[in-house]
């Protein structure tokens, strides 16, 4: 039994399964971030199949060499936000950060609206 192209997006589509559940379940920065890289890794063996088996030549070699790369500074940007989230919270858990802090969510005080942008308060 040869192994063929099927047996390459079956791989894929499963490490893309995974890190989505992974992504939706986890509470932890960590956990969420490895679901993102199980994601870009199946979208990596995808990239790589189709350009062994399609008529592609080297392209999905090369759109996987930039997932790679854009892989590695998320894991970087990522890590620094979930340390600073540690040092200031002392947890990773992502459900427990008020967004309201970080200008997400809504505004603290209700009764009060900000200045329109523009206007000097």
């Amino acid at each position: 039994m040869t192994i063929g192209l099927t047996h390459y997006l079956v791989v894929g589509a499963i490490l893309f399964v995974a890190g989505a559940v992974c992504m939706a379940t986890k509470r932890n920065g960590v956990g969420i971030l490895m679901g993102v890289e199980l994601v870009l890794n199946a979208a990596n063996v995808n990239f790589v199949a189709f350009s062994r088996y399609g008529k592609f030549s080297i392209d999905g070699h090369v759109f996987a060499l930039f997932v790679i790369v854009l892989a590695a500074a998320e894991v970087g940007v990522g890590l620094a936000i979930v340390l600073q989230l540690y040092r200031l919270r002392r947890s990773v858990q992502v459900d427990e950060v008020p967004l309201s802090e970080a200008g997400i969510g809504p505004y603290p005080d209700a009764d009060v609206d900000p200045a329109p942008v523009g206007v000097a308060s």
